[in-house]
């Protein structure tokens, strides 16, 4: 085994060439680990090629290691010289073994503004060096750097004849979008409660996905299955939150759109043709948002069917509070939107003769569009008024029936964790209903 500074300088040279002939042989490794090895019991690379899995053998690290780290704070105090290959090696081979080096991330993000190195394969770097250490704040933090010079406009037109992303601006932005959910969704199954993993997903659609409904919709989908394997993961169900929150408060403003254009229409009728676009495009995306609070049932249901089936899980007791808060949340934020709606002249008659709550009115008022657009005029009786009464009564069934499943619980159950969190879940609806 290498003991002297010549050995141990020999070993390293060959192990980073090693690493570096691997990745030309197959650009397909889709993961790295440690072989457990002691000792080099063999005369041959500690570098092991399977397929597209990279490994690396235990007893090397320690000498590969400090070396190529001390030669790249070498080179960071312009003690020693590197060309740029010897950059890309010895970083890429440093961050393998320890992505969280920001100074190795820093020389590469350097490579990269010089033209020198393609920011994809620094995303498959990312992507590796995660297999590895899942959680590594600053590979998460150096990926989103990259997507950002990839999504720059002087950046873009670079990249047509670098590879898999040489198609239109849009559908190499939504291609982006898929990796990193990918990689997203890998991360977080790998180590439980990867909140930098979630954070970035929610980055992603922040800056790459826009917060489309479409986006909302299909995440919360592919997302449903994950969580009811990962029942004590929070940071799974905060993402799904934040899905919901985001297609309300999209929904809503797209709504909102919809009937300011409907009024300055009715107001201007020479801009009506004017703005038959915007409002289509708003009717679209208002097409895809239909059953908000189906939606949120649904969301409800998977609730109590996770709590039973997986019991004194204290996850899914507040992943439903965020629920039923955003079911409130929502009947309250609708009915305000049908007082916008022009035509409807009847309302306070209707609302007069109801004897619900204050909460319950507003949604009663929700359910009452039908009737009252009977003798509305025809341009009042639009698609908007036509999801407002197909919505369900949140407010005069919700707060029953979450105390009629909260008696369930307490009554069947035999699990003294599942208990506590059915009776603390019990006090903070008597309290969040009082207020």
């Amino acid at each position: 085994m290498a003991e002297s500074p010549e050995e141990v300088a020999v070993l390293v040279q060959r192990v980073v060439k090693d690493i570096r002939n691997a990745f030309q042989r197959n650009p397909h490794i889709d993961e790295i680990g440690l072989i457990p090895c002691p000792e080099a019991r063999y005369n041959r690379s500690p570098i092991v090629l399977v397929e597209n899995k990279l490994g690396v053998e235990s007893w090397c690290v320690k000498f590969l290691l400090p070396y190529v780290h001390n030669k790249l704070l070498l080179y960071r105090q312009r003690k020693q010289w590197l060309n740029k290959d010897e950059l890309i090696d010895i970083t890429c081979t440093l961050l393998l073994l320890n992505p969280d080096f920001t100074t190795a991330w820093n020389v590469r993000k350097e490579l990269i503004l010089s033209g020198t190195l393609n920011p994809l394969k620094d995303l498959h770097l990312g992507k590796l060096a995660l297999t590895k250490f899942p959680k590594s704040p600053e590979t998460w933090i150096h990926r989103r750097w990259v997507l950002q010079q990839l999504i720059q406009e002087n950046s873009l037109p670079s990249l047509v004849t670098k590879g898999n992303l040489g198609a239109a601006p849009v559908e190499r932005i939504h291609r982006l979008v898929q990796e990193e959910m990918n990689v997203c969704s890998e991360a977080a199954g790998r180590y439980p409660s990867n909140y930098n993993a979630w954070s970035h997903r929610i980055w992603v659609l922040q800056h790459l996905g826009k917060l489309t409904v479409k986006v909302l919709l299909d995440e919360l989908s592919s997302t449903k299955y994950w969580v009811s394997m990962h029942v004590s993961d929070h940071s799974g169900f905060h993402y799904r939150q934040f899905l919901l929150k985001s297609l309300i408060g999209r929904t809503v403003t797209d709504k909102s759109i919809l009937v300011q254009n409907q009024m300055v229409n009715e107001q201007n009728p020479s801009l009506q043709k004017e703005e038959e676009s915007a409002g289509a495009e708003a009717a679209c995306a208002e097409e895809q948002s239909v059953d908000l609070p189906r939606h949120l049932e649904e969301e409800l249901e998977l609730c109590t069917e996770l709590i039973d089936t997986y019991p004194g899980h204290e996850t899914l007791w507040c992943h439903r509070r965020c629920v039923f808060y955003l079911q409130h949340h929502l009947s309250n934020k609708l009915p305000l939107l049908n007082a916008m709606v022009p035509s409807v002249d009847s309302s306070d008659e209707t609302l007069n003769n109801s004897h619900h709550s204050p909460a319950t009115s507003h949604m009663a008022q929700a359910m009452d569009v039908d009737g009252l657009n009977e003798s509305s005029s025809k341009q009042g009786y639009t698609q908007e008024t036509k999801r407002l009464k197909r919505a369900p009564m949140q407010d005069s069934l919700g707060p029953e029936m979450e105390y009629r499943f909260i008696d369930k619980v307490l009554s069947t159950c035999r699990d003294a964790d599942q208990a506590r969190f059915a009776t603390a879940y019990r006090k903070w609806l008597v309290t969040f209903l009082d207020q």
